[in-house]
Protein backbone atom coordinates (compact mmCIF):
# COMPACT_ATOMS: atom_id res chain seq x y z
CA UNK A 1 0.00 0.00 0.00
CA UNK A 2 2.80 2.67 0.49
CA UNK A 3 3.80 2.26 -2.91
CA UNK A 4 0.39 3.72 -4.09
CA UNK A 5 0.49 6.92 -2.10
CA UNK A 6 -1.18 8.38 0.68
CA UNK A 7 -4.61 7.92 -1.18
CA UNK A 8 -4.69 3.78 -0.29
CA UNK A 9 -3.88 4.45 3.08
CA UNK A 10 -7.13 7.09 3.33
CA UNK A 11 -9.21 4.50 1.73
CA UNK A 12 -8.26 2.05 4.13
CA UNK A 13 -8.93 4.13 7.31
CA UNK A 14 -12.34 4.95 5.60
CA UNK A 15 -13.09 1.65 5.19
CA UNK A 16 -12.32 0.31 8.79
CA UNK A 17 -13.83 3.20 9.87
CA UNK A 18 -17.24 2.17 8.62
CA UNK A 19 -17.09 -1.30 9.16
CA UNK A 20 -14.81 -1.54 12.13
CA UNK A 21 -15.78 1.03 14.12
CA UNK A 22 -13.44 2.11 16.59
CA UNK A 23 -10.31 -0.09 15.06
CA UNK A 24 -9.96 2.76 12.33
CA UNK A 25 -8.58 4.95 15.08
CA UNK A 26 -5.52 2.60 15.57
CA UNK A 27 -5.14 2.64 12.23
CA UNK A 28 -5.66 6.28 11.90
CA UNK A 29 -2.68 6.10 14.47
CA UNK A 30 -0.44 4.32 12.64
CA UNK A 31 -0.75 5.99 9.65
CA UNK A 32 -0.59 9.27 10.88
CA UNK A 33 2.95 8.14 13.46
CA UNK A 34 4.60 6.24 10.83
CA UNK A 35 4.29 9.13 8.36
CA UNK A 36 2.12 6.94 5.67
CA UNK A 37 0.42 10.31 4.44
CA UNK A 38 3.40 11.74 2.69
CA UNK A 39 3.16 11.70 -1.15
CA UNK A 40 6.38 10.28 -2.40
CA UNK A 41 7.68 12.46 -4.89
CA UNK A 42 10.33 11.45 -7.83
CA UNK A 43 11.77 14.50 -8.58
CA UNK A 44 14.29 16.05 -5.59
CA UNK A 45 13.73 19.24 -3.69
CA UNK A 46 9.55 18.97 -3.36
CA UNK A 47 8.32 18.74 -0.34
CA UNK A 48 5.15 16.81 -1.59
CA UNK A 49 2.00 16.59 0.28
CA UNK A 50 2.07 15.32 3.57
CA UNK A 51 1.99 15.55 7.75
CA UNK A 52 4.82 18.17 8.11
CA UNK A 53 6.77 17.97 5.01
CA UNK A 54 9.71 20.18 4.83
CA UNK A 55 11.11 21.83 1.63
CA UNK A 56 15.01 20.86 1.17
CA UNK A 57 16.95 23.87 0.48
CA UNK A 58 19.78 23.82 -1.20
CA UNK A 59 22.14 26.76 0.17
CA UNK A 60 25.19 25.27 -0.82
CA UNK A 61 24.76 24.36 -4.42
CA UNK A 62 26.09 26.78 -7.42
CA UNK A 63 23.60 28.15 -9.19
CA UNK A 64 26.07 29.05 -12.77
CA UNK A 65 25.59 33.02 -11.91
CA UNK A 66 29.08 33.89 -10.25
CA UNK A 67 27.53 37.23 -9.34
CA UNK A 68 24.26 35.78 -7.60
CA UNK A 69 26.25 33.23 -5.65
CA UNK A 70 28.90 35.08 -4.25
CA UNK A 71 25.69 37.76 -3.10
CA UNK A 72 24.26 34.68 -1.60
CA UNK A 73 27.22 33.49 0.36
CA UNK A 74 28.19 36.92 1.33
CA UNK A 75 24.61 37.17 2.51
CA UNK A 76 24.10 33.67 4.19
CA UNK A 77 27.57 34.84 6.24
CA UNK A 78 26.05 37.91 7.17
CA UNK A 79 23.01 36.50 8.23
CA UNK A 80 24.64 34.01 10.42
CA UNK A 81 26.42 36.76 12.33
CA UNK A 82 23.22 38.24 12.49
CA UNK A 83 21.61 35.03 14.43
CA UNK A 84 24.42 34.69 16.51
CA UNK A 85 25.16 38.24 17.83
CA UNK A 86 21.11 38.24 18.41
CA UNK A 87 21.54 34.88 20.43
CA UNK A 88 24.59 36.13 22.72
CA UNK A 89 22.18 39.45 23.06
CA UNK A 90 19.19 37.03 24.10
CA UNK A 91 21.57 35.12 26.58
CA UNK A 92 22.54 38.71 27.96
CA UNK A 93 18.91 39.60 28.36
CA UNK A 94 18.29 37.00 30.50
CA UNK A 95 21.37 36.93 32.76
CA UNK A 96 20.49 40.73 33.19
CA UNK A 97 16.62 39.57 34.33
CA UNK A 98 17.72 36.44 36.12
CA UNK A 99 20.42 39.14 38.15
CA UNK A 100 17.67 41.53 38.77
CA UNK A 101 15.25 38.97 40.19
CA UNK A 102 17.94 37.49 42.15
CA UNK A 103 18.82 41.24 43.81
CA UNK A 104 14.92 41.95 44.27
CA UNK A 105 15.19 38.97 46.10
CA UNK A 106 18.14 39.11 48.26
CA UNK A 107 16.78 43.10 49.03
CA UNK A 108 13.38 41.60 50.54
CA UNK A 109 14.97 39.29 52.23
CA UNK A 110 17.22 41.75 54.16
CA UNK A 111 14.51 43.81 54.64
CA UNK A 112 12.26 40.53 55.92
CA UNK A 113 15.91 39.96 58.25
CA UNK A 114 16.21 43.89 59.20
CA UNK A 115 12.34 44.03 60.86
CA UNK A 116 11.72 42.88 64.31
CA UNK A 117 9.90 39.63 64.16
CA UNK A 118 6.14 40.28 64.88
CA UNK A 119 4.39 37.41 67.32
CA UNK A 120 2.63 34.49 65.42
CA UNK A 121 -0.66 34.90 67.60
CA UNK A 122 -1.15 38.90 67.64
CA UNK A 123 -4.63 38.06 69.59
CA UNK A 124 -2.76 36.18 72.54
CA UNK A 125 -3.65 37.60 75.98
CA UNK A 126 -0.59 39.83 77.17
CA UNK A 127 0.12 38.31 80.79
CA UNK A 128 0.97 41.39 82.74
CA UNK A 129 -2.65 42.90 81.80
CA UNK A 130 -4.97 43.12 84.24
CA UNK A 131 -7.63 40.43 84.25
CA UNK A 132 -11.03 40.70 83.92
CA UNK A 133 -12.26 39.97 87.58
CA UNK A 134 -9.68 41.21 89.70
Amino acid sequence: MDDRAPISWIAATVAVFTFGGPLGLLVLGFALFTGRFRWRSSRRGRSGFGCGGRMNLHLSRPTGNRAFDSYKSETIARLEREQEDFEAFLIRLREARDKAEFDQYMEERARAAATPARSEAPDAPNPDQDRPGQ
